[in-house]
């Protein structure tokens, strides 16, 4: 995690040498506006890996969520209905998946995976083209700036405080309860958590759940801050998520990191994007190889990490 603090740091100031507008505020919090979604489906992917499971189907069930939410609202449904009607569909998504990865013994990669292919499908059956959202709470939710105290004329917009929120609430889960606890046990052994009486299956089923409530939660940020619905969206998020969770330094083999690392490595993600932007000449796909080369780096330490520890 500390690696990657320091890679945040030099790269935002490697941004900041090479176009002296980034060095605004503002510049530093649009990374929490354009990295919305992706920091809390992110947050949910966390809990995923430190069980030493994977979640592909994120980035579906976002697009599931902006596609449903879009329709529902055209056909006048309330957005106090539909935004909680979204996230239970989520969790129940989430619980399904995670129900068969445990009682069937299905690999995560392989149901969540169909789970994406699903999500997807079911997001182009609702509608085949983008569906505006004209709801008028969609609409001031998506436009009312936050002011940020002590920095003048720099603000946020409303669903991005979403995922710092969600950030406090699972930290607080991971290091101050049992359910936490749990989590870390099963990814560092989770034959050694059952011969302890831990509830192995239980706590798998709800970090699978809760990944899907973290993936619907980013549907509804997604489709208010583009104020639509559509199935093609998020695009390969679900390797962001995982990239962003490996380079925060939470081990793929499980048990080891946590989600303040994954915050780090979601701002290393945004922070790539808004070089790029602010350079104007390069690709967008110079993101994609940033991101790919810093997690094979991350992947290379873990390895020299967990060699280290097997022969201590």
């Amino acid at each position: 995690m500390l690696t990657t603090i320091v890679i945040f740091i030099l790269v935002y100031f490697m941004g900041t040498r090479l176009y002296p507008a980034m060095q605004k505020p503002q510049v530093f919090f649009n990374l929490f506006i354009n990295t919305a979604s992706l920091m809390i489906v992110s947050i949910g992917m966390t809990f995923v890996i430190l069980t030493k499971g994977i979640d592909l189907s994120v980035a579906g069930m976002i697009a599931l969520t902006s596609a449903a939410s879009a329709a529902l609202l055209a056909k006048g449904a309330s957005p106090a209905v539909v935004m909680p009607l979204m996230l239970l569909m989520g969790i129940a998504f989430g619980f399904t998946l995670g129900s068969i990865i445990h009682f069937l013994k299905v690999e995560p990669f392989i149901v969540t995976l169909m789970g994406l292919f699903f999500a997807r499908g079911m997001a182009y059956v609702i509608t085949l083209e983008g569906l505006p959202i004209l709801d008028p709470f969609y609409r001031t939710l998506a436009l009312t700036k936050v002011p940020i105290p002590f920095f003048a004329k720099a603000y946020v917009y409303i669903p991005s405080l979403v995922g710092p929120l969600l950030l406090l609430v699972v930290v607080y889960l991971s290091f101050f309860t049992r359910f936490g606890r749990t989590v870390y046990a099963i990814g560092n052994s989770e034959q050694s958590a059952r011969l302890m009486g831990l509830p192995v299956g239980r706590t798998k089923i709800t970090v699978y759940a809760f990944s899907g409530f973290c993936s619907a939660l980013a549907g509804i940020v997604w489709s208010i801050s583009l104020l639509s619905g559509y199935g093609g969206y998020a695009p390969g998020m679900e390797l962001d998520a995982i990239a962003s969770v490996v380079i925060g330094g939470t081990l793929l083999t499980g048990g080891v990191g946590n989600v303040i690392g994954t915050l780090f490595g979601v701002l290393i993600n945004g922070t790539i994007v808004s070089i790029l932007q602010f350079n104007g000449t390069l690709s967008s796909w110079w993101t994609r190889i940033g991101v790919g080369v810093l997690t094979l780096i991350f992947i290379g330490i873990q390895s020299l990490f967990y060699m280290r520890k097997k022969h201590s």
